[in-house]
């Protein structure tokens, strides 16, 4: 029966949250990924022009250096679970000698990446920074060890600063798509939750002032429910109090504790012979009514939340979704390092078939297929030969996910802007003009550029077979001229 009522809820809240997109020209993965490619900026990514500190960067970024960091991590965890009550000093010296080993590699890793970085662009990336501090703490813990073991002030400090020894395992989750892609749903989830924290908030402060109205005279004793811990003669006690209740934690001991016959508490006002009269048989529907929507309701919205998020991310991977866009932003600052949001027109072919579908084209793509894609993009082409960011990623967006792609495509541009104006009302002019060209305009695109170019191609095939003598023999298959 409970978990009838958990699924209902949670189809509820999913059903709720479909309705919100029903009246609107775009689902909401659509919706998502429309917003992602409008509001997303290049990203800055610094390369050295020293040739020596180029090496250690390039060393760092090096696929072969992330396993072995990984390999790393694992084994430091290994040896952090190996620890058990009781263990020899023998095999204390060993684990004391390995830490030593695992923060020496740790630190040799943060000096590389200083290097290569530089300390500004090193401490600019926010798991870089968290890095460091795992490892300065690590040294801190390996000099108190080793400095005196003995003093319960250095034990403390020594307590404390062996917490970094776990915390390395955390640097796990900026390596692996698998783990990113779990933490993404849990950041996600966390722009719902605080509606669902606000709701959870006013039931227990409706409830705790309730509480101290109804049950605030009961009198405390330590052999009783209602006792120093768990009273309601105060607003923090009687939240806390129904957060125990929240828990399923004797519950119903609590709500026998309140009912009438009760002693009141000496310094509450009541009047000779009274003393045996707090307590309220309203304590039943209470404490009953708060279970219920606490249990069945209130905490299952958070389930609730949390599943439609991952549900979200564990769909078809065939389908283009607001996390796959983050790898278009990485390999874009590899041809635009200095994040000024344009490169060359000739590097997109390329850039396109480094990212793998759904988003991009994938490296098996053949070249010729790449270039007929990019021309159903069309994507404005500057003069100078270049495209923009967001107009690439939009143009992505737009093809992967077939958002106003058929019929005539001046009248779809249109009806596309039109969207956009009326659920991105902040979006500027010249960002709008970028993404979705206006009707009328005849610059040059990327489509009709690759479109020459494979005109061209075609022709100069053509050519080739006429000049070798193979036109006409196979009539068949020269009657129609089209793109391959």
């Amino acid at each position: 029966m409970m978990n009838i009522f958990v699924g209902f809820v949670i189809v509820t809240f999913q059903e709720q949250g479909e309705q919100e997109y029903k009246n609107c020209e775009l689902d909401k993965n659509q919706r998502q990924c429309v917003e992602y490619a409008l509001k997303a900026r290049p990203l800055r990514r610094y390369i050295p022009k020293n040739p020596y500190q180029y090496k250690f960067w390039y060393m760092v970024n090096s696929t072969g250096f992330e396993y072995i960091m990984f390999v790393l991590i694992m084994l430091n965890t290994l040896c952090l679970a190996m620890q058990h009550y009781g263990q020899s000093k023998l095999f204390n010296d060993a684990m004391d000698i390995l830490n030593m080993v695992f923060t020496g590699v740790f630190t040799v890793e943060m000096v590389l990446k200083l290097i290569a970085f530089k300390p500004k662009g090193y401490f600019s990336d926010a798991w870089n920074a968290f890095d460091s501090l795992i490892v300065i703490g690590s040294i801190v813990d390996v000099v108190l060890s080793e400095a005196d073991n003995s003093e319960d002030s250095a034990r403390i400090s020594i307590t404390f600063f062996r917490l970094f020894r776990v915390m390395r395992l955390v640097k796990l989750l900026s390596r692996g798509e698998g783990i990113r892609t779990l933490l993404w749903t849990f950041i996600k989830s966390f722009q719902a939750l605080p509606y669902v924290a606000l709701l959870i908030a006013m039931l227990f402060f409706i409830y705790a002032v309730i509480g101290m109205q109804v049950f605030g005279k009961v009198a405390m004793r330590d052999n009783n429910q209602i006792n120093r811990n768990n009273n309601f003669q105060t607003f923090p006690q009687a939240v806390l109090l129904l957060f125990r209740c929240a828990t399923g934690e004797a519950w119903q001991e609590i709500m026998l504790a309140c009912l009438p016959g009760k002693r009141c508490d000496p310094e509450s006002d009541y009047s000779p012979g009274e003393e045996f009269t707090c307590g309220s048989n309203f304590s039943i529907i209470y404490f009953i009514s708060f279970y219920m929507l606490c249990a069945f309701l209130i905490i299952n919205l958070f389930v609730a939340v949390i599943m439609d998020n991952f549900d979200y991310l564990t769909r078809d991977w065939s389908i283009l979704g607001p996390h796959h866009l983050d790898e278009f932003k990485r390999i874009w600052s590899e041809y635009d390092p200095e994040a000024k949001g344009r490169i060359k027109h000739l590097d997109v072919v390329t850039l396109l078939r480094r990212i793998q579908p759904p988003l991009g084209f994938g490296k098996l793509c053949p070249h010729r297929v790449a270039c007929k894609r990019l021309v159903a993009m069309n994507m404005p082409l500057n003069s100078d030969g270049t495209v923009m960011f967001n107009a690439t990623l939009f143009a992505l967006v737009r093809t992967a996910l077939k958002i106003k792609t058929e019929g005539n495509l001046e009248q779809a541009n249109e009806e596309l802007r039109a969207v956009i104006k009326k659920i991105w009302k902040k979006t500027s002019m010249k960002l709008l003009d970028q993404v979705v060209p206006p009707a009328g305009d005849d610059e040059v695109t990327v489509g009709k550029f690759y479109a020459t170019f494979l005109i061209q191609d075609y022709f100069r095939k053509f050519k080739k077979r006429k000049e070798q003598g193979l036109v006409g023999k196979y009539p068949a298959k020269n009657t129609t001229i089209a793109l391959q």
